[in-house]
């Protein structure tokens, strides 16, 4: 029986240059395979398998450095948010001749105040908060809005303190003192 390519000769839809050459080409295979080299097929998937793991290692390093770039931009929109809370609700004008003493950032600072505004520090109605070496006089519920995006910020927050015990017997509890009354 003859074979394929002698049956295609034959019938003139090949030449002998075409036999000789896919005759070369099938013994470089076979010597290709004993000798353990892998044929360019398979070298042409394992290309396209290490562009495949390039692209994958990539975008996995560029949703790495996505996801640290919003953290830093959370975290810098957080100070900012800080900072507009504290300069829109700080209270201003209260300086005076009674000195607070407090410590920002391992520092013992002084702040003159008024007598009010430091009986309402030390009572907790009032708290100090810093940022950037400024200290920032704000309202006990501010203070608290403040707390829960950072602690760090509030310096002093003093828990509310009853100076006065009503007494039952006393004829004139329902006549309040007023707090800026000086005596």
């Amino acid at each position: 029986m003859a074979s394929l390519q002698d049956q295609l000769l034959k019938a003139g839809l090949t030449t002998k240059q075409k036999t000789r050459q896919a005759n070369v080409d099938k013994r470089k295979k076979n010597k290709q395979k004993r000798s353990g080299v892998q044929h360019g097929d398979s070298l042409q998937e394992q290309v396209q398998q290490d562009l495949i793991k390039a692209k994958a290692d990539k975008q996995a390093k560029d949703n790495e450095l996505n996801e640290q770039k919003q953290q830093e931009l959370a975290a810098k929109e957080k100070v900012l948010r800080i900072k507009q809370i504290l300069t829109h609700h700080q209270i201003k004008n209260v300086t005076g001749d009674n000195d607070y003493n407090y410590t920002f950032n391992t520092t013992i600072k002084k702040l003159p105040l008024d007598a009010v505004t430091h009986k309402a520090l030390v009572n907790g109605q009032l708290a100090l908060c810093g940022l950037d070496d400024v200290t920032y006089i704000v309202t006990r519920e501010t203070a608290e809005k403040l707390s829960e995006l950072d602690k760090n910020i509030i310096l002093v927050q003093n828990e509310k303190i009853l100076d006065e015990v009503i007494d039952e017997d006393d004829p004139y509890a329902d006549y309040q003192i007023p707090d800026d009354m000086m005596w």
